[in-house]
């Protein structure tokens, strides 16, 4: 058998391949509840092909999901979202994102592993959602920023109003973005990266 003429495995594509000159990467997960655009964000903003889990919603889910003002979503993460995101040559970020419905939670454990913060996606159409989330992030103690995802038909409010309902600290940083602008998601994720690093020059300001 000729071996060199062997088919060989093709190997990662060459934009999958961690730059040279990385030196640093950290652990990020984007939380939220169920159809706030966590896969959206992760697949603009990744440099690499993301993985997603998404799977067709079926009639197992009826009575069990809480699909109230997402009713023509038609697929759900069942697992993760994954992405990279190079910040600059040296600093690469690696995002998980997680499943929104609650029966996919206990997945939240392996996910958080190693995790250096999040990023809390909000719809206003449905903020009741986002409660028990940032509330679970809290009783870990995993810094997070909030992020609230502009919908088309989403009702806008001030800033201070949002932060009020969602019944944050002054000092957790809470934005605006459109998850479907890579721009816009990257936005995020250096908000994410500057409170972290304010965290770690002045721990007390958290």
């Amino acid at each position: 058998m000729d071996f060199e003429s062997s088919e060989r495995p093709a190997g990662p594509r060459r934009e999958d391949v961690l730059p040279a000159t990385a030196a640093a990467a950290v652990k990020v997960v984007i939380v939220g509840g169920f159809g706030v655009g966590k896969t959206t964000l992760v697949g603009s903003v990744s440099e690499i092909r993301p993985l997603t889990t998404e799977e067709t919603m079926t009639q197992a889910g009826v009575g069990v999901d809480d699909t109230a003002g997402v009713e023509r979503k038609s697929s759900t993460t069942v697992a993760m979202d994954f992405g990279r995101i190079s910040i600059n040559e040296e600093l690469v970020l690696y995002l998980f994102g997680t499943p929104g419905q609650q029966r996919f939670w206990f997945l939240w454990n392996g996910l958080f592993e190693g995790a250096l913060g999040a990023v809390v996606l909000v719809d206003t159409r449905r903020l009741e959602v986002s409660f028990d989330v940032i509330g679970r992030l809290e009783e870990r103690g995993v810094p997070f920023v909030v992020a609230v995802n502009s919908f088309p038909d989403a009702p806008e409010h001030p800033v201070e109003d949002l932060r009020s309902a969602l019944d944050l600290p002054a000092s957790v940083p809470l934005v605006l973005c459109d998850a479907r602008q890579r721009e816009s998601s990257r936005d995020v994720l250096m908000t994410l990266m500057r409170y972290l690093h304010s965290l770690a020059v002045t721990p007390e300001a958290s």
